[in-house]
């Protein structure tokens, strides 16, 4: 039996704010929207490192605040990081670089920054280097998620802040939570559903985890999905939408929870868009329920219990 191939339409089409940009990524807000951080211009990659901190030029950046019904630009001028991930912060919006680096002697970049909607900075703290995803809480808490340089260190963090790969903090940059009961090398995937409800996926273990219970009493679970690789997932807490895991990206099964700590095996499903194409090079986003796509000018989701009702 083949897969069943599940056709997405368009909710938005952003190219009239894209002249002059490039898209640096796309994400779901805890707010519903979807959050476009673009920039001017590209930054070259260093000779010897695969992505710089500070610029030796300014930059441009924007961001896309995306509805069904509306669009909404904020530009942010004369910039000198590079800046990968945008999330919204109280009104604000926060600005977080994947990398930053230690110089030494207590010195070292501040790689996340808050501005205002008319795209002045509020202030800059420090999230730590390899930082794989951002995700914010509508309360403004700040989950951060660490690859594999950002726990083991590198950019000349010898002791590195995201050495337990999966960190919270409050709207200041004060940490609140580090997790220490998965042994993570590598954070592939996190969805930061509410201030109660935190998933993570991790390598080497292959494991899911939940952090219940918010930061201030924080309960670990871990279940085991019986998937390899997967960079991304939504949940409605009940049924699981996976990225489909090593060699098998932009594909996805569809798993439910029969009972507790255990996934079935889940139905493969394939997206195709509105001219029945295969999405070959879409930016995949998983934020509570919902997938996003963003494939050149268009953004397409889908939501677990969609697919549920027409699957399961």
């Amino acid at each position: 039996m083949s897969n069943p191939k599940i056709k997405l339409l368009p909710f938005a089409e952003i190219s009239a704010h894209l002249e002059g940009f490039d898209i640096v990524s796309t994400q779901w807000g805890g707010d519903g929207r979807v959050y476009v951080l673009l920039i001017n211009q590209i930054p070259e990659r260093k000779q010897g490192m695969f992505v710089q901190t500070k610029l030796n030029q300014t930059y441009t950046y924007k961001v896309l605040i995306v509805t069904e019904q509306s669009i909404e630009e904020v530009v942010i001028w004369g910039q000198t990081f590079n800046y990968h991930y945008v999330q919204p912060l109280h009104g604000h919006l926060l600005l977080v670089g994947a990398r930053c680096t230690y110089y030494g002697n207590d010195k070292y970049d501040l790689n996340a920054k808050v501005c205002d909607r008319e795209g002045n900075t509020i202030r800059e703290f420090l999230l730590g280097d390899g930082i794989q995803s951002v995700q914010v809480t509508e309360n403004g808490t700040i989950w951060t998620s660490y690859f594999d340089e950002g726990v083991f260190g590198n950019n000349g963090w010898n002791n590195p802040i995201g050495s337990q790969g999966l960190l919270a903090w409050d709207m200041h940059g004060n940490k609140l939570y580090e997790d220490h009961t998965a042994d993570i090398a590598d954070c592939y995937a996190l969805n930061v559903v509410n201030e109660q409800q935190v998933w993570f996926y991790y390598y080497t273990d292959f494991m899911l985890g939940c952090v219940s219970g918010g930061t201030q009493q924080p309960k670990v679970t871990l279940v085991d999905p019986n998937l390899s690789g997967s960079s991304g997932f939504c949940t409605d807490g009940y049924h699981f939408l996976f990225d489909a895991g090593y060699g098998k990206h932009g594909t996805f099964v569809l798993k439910k929870m029969e009972k507790p700590g255990t996934l079935t095996k889940g139905q493969k499903i394939e997206f195709v868009n509105e001219q029945n194409n295969p999405f070959k090079q879409a930016r995949q986003d998983f934020r509570q329920n919902r997938l996003l796509l963003s494939e050149g000018n268009l953004l397409y989701q889908v939501t677990v219990e969609e697919l549920a009702s027409g699957l399961v």
